[in-house]
């Protein structure tokens, strides 16, 4: 498939959740990094326009390149507000390969408005129930999934009315962030109820990025793991870390296989 903006314009990935502390933003920075560093051509919104996360580590980055003297890439960003529906409508007509929206952590207009909009939907959560109450309910005793809750339901209709303007499909991707070796019963429950719903609904489960203390070390400087060059504490955990998202970007099989690390062609 070719990596240039189809006919339907730039292929849009959004990241949504409505719970804060998903690392949402994180994700959302290093995709559209590590997208660009493949030399396709990335832009950004950010509409949690209260925490602006993602934008404020571009602008990090930004300034430290230019601190530092570094040649590092930059994809521009844009911060759309609540209730700025022509702003996020012109954004979408950005000429770029791929646009990264990350959306606020609470219910919001703007959030909906993205993911309806969206060709690849990402939901970064957490490896607990507390996180998984965002998408279904389970049985406190045996664990099976009782019922889809509130943000599975907004992303069913999200997903009708997208089939309905343009014929176009929502891939939703559900990825588990901050796993830990730790409560390995806990986590095998929370993996078995995510295949269990995500049968029932319609997304894809992949592992995420993993609980780092490098992540939060790195959001001063704007860098990232594909940044390792430009670290000079850089140690093996950091090259595990790298790898991990290399492995996460080719789990969303996006359709610019022949540019993404880890895809194969279509």
């Amino acid at each position: 498939m070719s990596t240039q903006a189809g006919a339907r314009g730039p292929h849009v990935i959004v990241l949504g959740n409505e719970k804060g502390g998903s690392g949402k933003s994180t994700t959302a920075v290093h995709i559209a990094l590590a997208l660009a560093s493949v030399g396709l051509r990335v832009a950004v919104a950010d509409c949690d326009w209260r925490q602006r996360t993602t934008a404020r580590y571009l602008e990090n980055r930004a300034q430290w390149a230019q601190r530092k003297k570094l040649d590092l890439i930059v994809p521009p960003v844009t911060v759309i507000e609540d209730g700025q529906d022509a702003a996020l409508a012109e954004f979408l007509k950005t000429d770029a390969d791929v646009l990264v929206i990350d959306t606020p952590g609470r219910d919001s207009d703007i959030g909906r408005a993205a993911i309806a909009r969206a060709d690849t939907l990402i939901t970064p959560i957490n490896d607990s129930f507390i996180d998984f109450d965002l998408l279904g309910q389970v049985d406190p005793e045996k664990y099976n999934v009782t019922k889809p809750s509130f943000y599975a339901e907004l992303v069913w209709k999200a997903r009708q009315t997208r089939a309905r303007s343009d014929g176009g499909t929502v891939d939703w991707v559900v990825l588990r962030n901050r796993l830990s070796t730790l409560e390995a019963r806990n986590r095998k429950r929370v993996g078995t109820a995510l295949e269990e719903l995500s049968r029932r609904i319609g997304f894809r489960v992949v592992p995420g990025l993993s609980e780092r203390v490098i992540y939060r070390e790195l959001f001063p400087r704007g860098l990232t793991l594909l940044d390792i060059a430009h670290l000079k504490d850089a140690s093996v955990s950091h090259v595990a870390a790298r790898a991990e998202l290399r492995e996460l970007i080719g789990a969303l099989q996006l359709p610019l296989a022949d540019r993404v690390p880890g895809q194969k062609a279509a």
